[in-house]
C-alpha cells in the first residue's frame, strides 16, 4: 500500500479524526475539502470504486463532522456509496487504496470498521428509519448526543424512507434528516417527486421570490415578522418542503451543499433545534471533476480512469451476463408486443440502456422502489402483458412479500431476470447474492432455473416469458466462459435436468455457473455429471435414477447450503427413500467478506482446487481410476 502523499495534500494529513477537524479555523474548511476532493479523484483513478457520489459529498462531509461531536453524535449514510469522504476524516485516509478489496476497507460503512460507522448500509433508503430508532433511544435514556441521517442519490424514491418521516413526524424526535439531492441515483431520478423538485428548484419564479423576498423584507421589519409568522403559507407557494411541513418536520432550505459557509451556519443553528429538522441540500454529483460532472452515470463506480482527462480505458471482453440479457429482452420484444421491462434504477447495470432506447413506452424505471415493481409487474400480467422484471438478486429480497403474495399466489405469468446472484464480490454482503435459491425454491408455482453458460441462459429467459407460470432466472455478475449464443427461440422443457456425462459411483450435480468447472473433475474420478438446470420444479425421476445407481453424491452451488439447491436434492432422495452418502458444498453459513469473486469463491471454498480437494476427502482412496493415474 502506497504511503499518504502528505506533501500534495498537507491539511489533509493533519487530520486524523474529526476532532483534529474540529480544531481547525471555519476558514480553514474550504481548502480541507479541495484536498479531500483531490485525493479521491487521485486515488479513485488508480483503483476504481464508487465515484461521482463521493465527490458530490465533500462539503456536506466537512460541514457535518466540523459541526456534530461524532462519534458521540450519530451520523446514518444512506446507501454507502456516497461515505468515501468520510471513512477519509474519520481515521480511514490511509487505507482508502484498499476499498473493496480483500482485507481492505468495507465499500459501505460498517459498524465493525469504526465507531463512526453508526450504521451499516449498502441497500437504499434505511437511513430515516435507522436514526429514528436511535434518536428514540437516546430519547429514552435522556442522553444529550444528536442523531443526523443523511439520506439521497435516489433514496427519496423509496417507500421506506417516507414511511419512516410519517413515523418520525408524528413522534416528535430530536432528529435531523439532511437530503443530499443531486437529481440522480445511480441513473436518473424518476417519479413525480423529482420532478416536483426539479420543476421548484430550476424556476426563475421559485429564485426571483425566494431573492426578491430577502432583499425587500429585510427594509421592513413589520412584514418581514408578518411573513415569518405565516411561514407555512409562503413555504407552500414556494418551497418544495410542504410535504414534509405536513408529515410534521420542519422543513429548511434548500441550501448550497457546496457553500460550506451557508453548511456550516445552518448545520449549527439546526444542532440547537428541538424536534425533527428536515435539511434539503442541493449538490452535484461529481462535483470538481468536469468529465463526472458531464456524465454522472458513466462515473458513477468506474474501475479506473485517467485523473486529468478522465479518460477510462477501452477493454475488450466477453459479453457480460446483463448484456446476454438486454440482447435477448430486445429480441423478445421484437416478437411480442405485450413485452414490458421494468426494473428499480438499475438500467445500466441489469442491460437495460439498449432496450429503453428502442422501446421507451415499455420500459419502467420505477426507482428505488423494489416492492412497487414488482407488484406492478402483477397488475400488468393481470391485464395480458408479459411483464420482465430485472433486478439484482439482493434488491429481490426487499420485495419477498411482494413476489408471494401478489404474483405467486396468483400464479401470474411474471419473468424475474435475476441478476449478480451468487457471489458478487467488492460490494460485499451486502450486495452478495447467496440466498436467491433458497428464499425461491420454497414459493409454490414458482419455476427456478440456474444457467451454466450463456446460451442456456438465453434458453431459460425463452422458457420463462413462455411457460405461464412465475418464472426466475438467476445468473451471476460479469462474463461467462465464452459460449456462442444462438439467438432463436429455443425454450427448454419445464424441470428436466442435463445429463452431462455418465460416471461410476459418484454422482456429482452442479447448479448454474459451477457446472463448467466441474467438467474435468467428473473426468478425472469418472463420475456422473448433471448439469441441474432447474431448482424447482425439480428432475425428481433422472435424480432419483442416478442416485440409486450412485453410492455417494456431490451438490455443487453459488448459493447458501441451508435451503439451498443440494437441500432441496437432499430432501427429494429422502422422500423417495433412498439412502446415499451426500456432500453439499456451496456458500457457508456466515456473511460473507468482500474481495473480487475468484477470492470470495476461494475464502468460501467453491473455487476449483477447493472443491476438489473436498470431494477427494469424500470419497476417499477408491477416487484413483486408471484414467486419473493416466
Amino acid at each position: 500500500m502506497p504511503a499518504f502523499p502528505s506533501d500534495r495534500f498537507p491539511r489533509l494529513a493533519a487530520i486524523g479524526s474529526p476532532a483534529d477537524l474540529r480544531r481547525l479555523p471555519e476558514a480553514e474548511l474550504p481548502a480541507v475539502a479541495s484536498e479531500l476532493r483531490g485525493y479521491l479523484v487521485e486515488t479513485l483513478a488508480h483503483i476504481g470504486g464508487h465515484f461521482a457520489a463521493n465527490l458530490g459529498t465533500v462539503e456536506l462531509t466537512v460541514a457535518l463532522h466540523y459541526v456534530f461531536d461524532t462519534p458521540d453524535d450519530r451520523l446514518v449514510w444512506d446507501v454507502g456509496h456516497q461515505a468515501y469522504p468520510h471513512k477519509v476524516l474519520t481515521g480511514r485516509r490511509d487505507l482508502l487504496s484498499t476499498i473493496r478489496r480483500q482485507g481492505g476497507l468495507a465499500p459501505f460503512p460498517s459498524r465493525d470498521e469504526s465507531p463512526y460507522d453508526s450504521f451499516g448500509v449498502g441497500h437504499s433508503s434505511t437511513s430515516v428509519s435507522a436514526a429514528l430508532g436511535m434518536a428514540i433511544a437516546l430519547a429514552a435514556r435522556d442522553s444529550p448526543e444528536r442523531v443526523v441521517a443523511v439520506i439521497g442519490d435516489g433514496a427519496m424514491t423509496a417507500g421506506m424512507a417516507f414511511e419512516a418521516l410519517n413515523h418520525g413526524g408524528a413522534l416528535h424526535p430530536n432528529l435531523l434528516v439532511v437530503l443530499n439531492d443531486n437529481d440522480m441515483s445511480i441513473s436518473e431520478n424518476v417519479g413525480g417527486l423529482s420532478n416536483y423538485f426539479a420543476k421548484l428548484l430550476s424556476g426563475k419564479t421559485y429564485y426571483m421570490l425566494r431573492e426578491g423576498s430577502k432583499k425587500v423584507l429585510a427594509h421592513m421589519p413589520t412584514m418581514w415578522e408578518l411573513a415569518r409568522r405565516s411561514e407555512e403559507h409562503v413555504k407552500g407557494m414556494v418551497f418544495p418542503g410542504t410535504l414534509f411541513e405536513e408529515l410534521g418536520w420542519n422543513y429548511l432550505g434548500p441550501i448550497d451543499g457546496h457553500d460550506l459557509d451557508t453548511l456550516v451556519t445552518t448545520l449549527r443553528n439546526l444542532r440547537n433545534m428541538r424536534g425533527p429538522q428536515f435539511l434539503h441540500v442541493v449538490t452535484r454529483k461529481g462535483k470538481g471533476f468536469a468529465p463526472a460532472e458531464a456524465d454522472p452515470i458513466k462515473y458513477h463506480g468506474p474501475s479506473s480512469f485517467d485523473p486529468k482527462t478522465g479518460a477510462i480505458p477501452v477493454k475488450v471482453a466477453k459479453a457480460t451476463y446483463s448484456d446476454i440479457f438486454g440482447q435477448w429482452l430486445c429480441d423478445a420484444a421484437e416478437r411480442d408486443p405485450k413485452l414490458v421491462a421494468i426494473t428499480p434504477a438499475m438500467r445500466e447495470g441489469s442491460g437495460l440502456v439498449e432496450f429503453s432506447q428502442r422501446f421507451p413506452d415499455r420500459y419502467f424505471d420505477v426507482g428505488i422502489a423494489e416492492q412497487h415493481a414488482v407488484t406492478l409487474a402483477a397488475g400488468m400480467a393481470c391485464e395480458g402483458l408479459a411483464p420482465v422484471v430485472a433486478i439484482y438478486s439482493t434488491f429481490l429480497q426487499r420485495a419477498y412479500d411482494q413476489l408471494v403474495h401478489d404474483v405467486a399466489i396468483q400464479d401470474l405469468p411474471v419473468t424475474f431476470a435475476i441478476d449478480r446472484a451468487g457471489v458478487v464480490g467488492p460490494d460485499g454482503a451486502t450486495h452478495s447474492g447467496s440466498f436467491d435459491l433458497a428464499y425461491l425454491r420454497c414459493v409454490p408455482n414458482l419455476v427456478v432455473m440456474a444457467p451454466a453458460d450463456e446460451d442456456e441462459c438465453r434458453r431459460m429467459l425463452d422458457t420463462a416469458l413462455s411457460c405461464g407460470h412465475p418464472a426466475a432466472v438467476r445468473y451471476p455478475r460479469g462474463a461467462g466462459i465464452g459460449v456462442a449464443v444462438d439467438r432463436g427461440v429455443r425454450p427448454l422443457p419445464v424441470g428436466k435436468a442435463e445429463l452431462r456425462r455418465r460416471g461410476r459411483e459418484l454422482l456429482i450435480v452442479g447448479v448454474g455457473v459451477m457446472v463448467p468447472g466441474l467438467v474435468a473433475l467428473a473426468d478425472e474420478l469418472d463420475a456422473t455429471l448433471v448439469n441441474l438446470r432447474f431448482v424447482k420444479p425439480l428432475d425428481s425421476a433422472l435424480l432419483t435414477e442416478l442416485a440409486r445407481a450412485h453410492a455417494r453424491v456431490v451438490t455443487v452451488e453459488d448459493g447458501c447450503i441451508a435451503g439451498g439447491a443440494g437441500s432441496a436434492i437432499a430432501e427429494c432422495l429422502y422422500e423417495r427413500g433412498i439412502a446415499v452418502q451426500l456432500l453439499q458444498l456451496g456458500l457457508p453459513d456466515r456473511f460473507l467478506a468482500h474481495g473480487s469473486r475468484e477470492e470470495v469463491l476461494a475464502a468460501a471454498g467453491l473455487d476449483s482446487a477447493s472443491i476438489r480437494r473436498a470431494v477427494l476427502e469424500f470419497v476417499g482412496p477408491r477416487a484413483a481410476t486408471p484414467k486419473a493415474a493416466g
